[in-house]
């Protein structure tokens, strides 16, 4: 992880599994909290399955931001259309149905800039600072060209 936008994407992904964390251990003690669970078990496997994607992404590997985002826009896009809309409808929204779209909006939203993280750094070019000078200065070359044919030495 080299920038401040890597470090961010996976700091935000383990504050998020957190709060998911906190929202399935207070669905499974019957605690109100702010958020509801769609579906408790399903979304305790997603917590495991989360944990493995956090891991993966702090190792700048694709496939554990292509694993999240599906997941993620899976489980919370189906929540937002089963939701959202017949309440949209139906002129019912109240604030548990926002407060829900909006922790479900937010998860998405990170799924997204997650593998959008992973996509921009994995199309830069790799700096070779160390080996420039050595492979891509001409001018370096000429002058040890030039030095190097002034050194006539005579042997006795």
């Amino acid at each position: 992880m080299k920038t401040l936008a890597n470090w961010l994407t996976v700091i935000f992904m383990a504050m998020y599994w957190v709060f998911r964390v906190a929202v399935c251990v207070n669905a499974a003690q019957n605690v109100s909290f702010i958020v509801t669970p769609i579906n408790l078990q399903l979304e305790i496997v997603m917590l495991f399955v989360t944990l493995f994607c956090i891991i993966l992404v702090a190792r700048r590997k694709m496939i554990g931001g292509i694993i999240y985002i599906v997941m993620y826009v899976a489980y919370f896009g189906t929540d937002l259309l089963e939701t959202v809309v017949p309440a949209i409808k139906d002129y019912s929204i109240n604030s548990d149905v926002i407060i829900n779209s909006a922790s479900s909006i937010f998860g998405m939203i990170l799924a997204i800039v997650v593998v959008m993280d992973l996509a921009v750094e994995k199309s830069k070019v790799p700096d070779q600072k160390k080996t420039d000078w050595f492979y891509e200065d001409k001018k370096y070359d000429r002058d040890l060209d030039d030095r190097a044919d002034k050194n006539n030495y005579k042997l006795l």
